[in-house]
């Protein structure tokens, strides 16, 4: 972990000084509740064959996020967003299998708690999700070990939490601040899951968008992810750090390209793809992300 927060130091240091370069800023943008969704919910990527850590060699992972939202008007002060979220992993083996396919679909309910689409705002969310992996197989096998390859994975949780935006009149950016509380109830998730995939989870997550003069669309972004289980799992101690999950990532867009432009992603701590939960990696990894900010 000591390259890898070195790296993150760079990356941190250099945004830094890009940041503090003086723009000229023609309007303070008015975010809605679709940027702030959009936010929260994510960005779809896909990463490049390069990862360093000890994630399992991968040809690429996709993160699709396509969100739908349903409102009354752009200005509206409540809106749902539908996503159904799919993240896929390619191995680098033998006929490039594309192991069990994370499925997240999930429903979400904004409402602003400002009266109009301000720089500075408060909002609250509520999202029910489901996330399984489309298997059906024993969940161990029979030396004791957990079934990655066909072993059933579900469970279904909900998450309740705050967000905060604010305009950076100095650097000409757009700060993003959430924290949220992730329940998954009893009896909503395969037995097997007990005692050893946390249930409740608290999540932070703050981000950082330099807007560009005359575009429309962030520059560079700066995100961090952090998240805390806090139930009893694996008999960890109350404080121990395998609790702690964190996201660092660095956005780059270039002008020569519309929607899409390179991140470099530090994570480290519980696997996210699904039945795979029980592994503990550390990646830097690269690649191409969309990031349709409209401010």
């Amino acid at each position: 972990m000591n390259k890898i927060a070195a790296i993150f130091l760079f990356l941190l240091l250099s945004t830094g000084t890009a940041l503090g370069q003086k723009d000229t800023i023609i309007e303070i943008p008015k975010i809605n509740l679709a940027t702030i969704a959009q936010e929260n919910s994510g960005n779809s990527y896909i990463t490049f064959p390069t990862d360093i850590g000890n994630i399992e060699p991968l040809w690429f992972e996709g993160n699709i996020i396509p969100n739908f939202n349903v409102r009354v008007s752009k200005d509206s002060r409540l809106m749902g967003v539908i996503t159904p979220q799919i993240i896929i992993r390619m191995y680098q083996y033998e006929s490039f299998p594309v192991q069990t396919p994370s499925y997240i679909p999930q429903l979400t309910v904004y409402y602003s708690l400002s009266s109009k689409n301000k720089a500075k705002s408060f909002s609250a969310f509520g999202k029910i999700a489901h996330h399984s992996n489309g298997q059906d197989g024993a969940f161990y096998l029979a030396n004791g070990e957990i079934n990655t390859k066909n072993g059933s994975f579900a469970t279904n949780y909900y998450e309740l939490g705050l967000i905060r935006t604010k305009y950076n009149k100095q650097f000409n950016a757009v700060q993003f601040f959430s924290s949220s509380f992730e329940v998954h109830p009893k009896g909503f998730s395969i037995d097997e899951l007990d005692g050893i995939y946390s249930k409740y989870r608290w999540k932070n997550l703050i981000s950082f968008f330099k807007l560009p003069e005359n575009n429309n669309k962030a520059s560079m972004s700066l995100k961090g992810e952090f998240m805390w289980m806090l139930d009893d799992i694996n008999n960890w101690d109350v404080i121990s750090l395998n609790r702690l999950n964190i996201r660092l990532t660095f956005y780059y867009h270039p002008k020569f390209m519309e929607d899409i432009g390179f991140f470099t992603q530090i994570y480290h701590g519980m696997d996210y793809y699904n039945i795979y939960f029980n592994h503990q990696i550390s990646v830097i990894r690269f690649g191409i992300m969309t990031e349709k900010l409209r401010f």
